[in-house]
């Protein structure tokens, strides 16, 4: 199961050549990360960091297909590619433009790794791959 969301290349995003400035798509995958916890999960980063827990990026990598441009809407896609202990990794795919792996890790109120809790763990199986 995915999760799918469009998303509005907008001025703030390009660069002087009106295409996107490459460390904006960073902030359009995390995007993809928290709404998605928003939509699919229940369960907001705000709401997380209000309860004392985290969910930090420990690894990211993006490969760049073909620029966006100013204007443009792309579609996104989320899968969850792997479900660890304490992590995750998420595939992000926008069109033929971009392919980005990210995983996060589960961090308790000490910010150490700790086990998924018991409210969300089902959920990223079940967008598993």
């Amino acid at each position: 199961m995915s999760y799918d969301r469009t998303i509005a290349i907008e001025f703030c995003h390009c660069d002087p050549a009106g295409i996107v400035f490459y460390p904006r798509y960073a902030e359009m995958v995390n995007h993809m990360v928290e709404n998605f916890f928003i939509d699919r999960v229940g369960y907001s980063f705000g709401r997380m960091m209000d309860e004392g827990y985290g969910m930090p990026t420990a690894r990211l990598e993006i490969d760049f297909r073909k620029p966006a441009r100013l204007g443009d809407r792309l579609d996104w896609r989320l899968t969850v590619e792997h479900v660890g202990r304490s992590s995750a990794r998420f595939l992000i795919c926008a069109e033929d433009r971009l392919e980005a792996r990210s995983t996060v890790v589960w961090m308790d109120r000490g910010f150490v790794p700790a086990p998924w809790p018991d409210h969300i763990r089902p959920i990223l199986e079940t967008h598993h791959a």
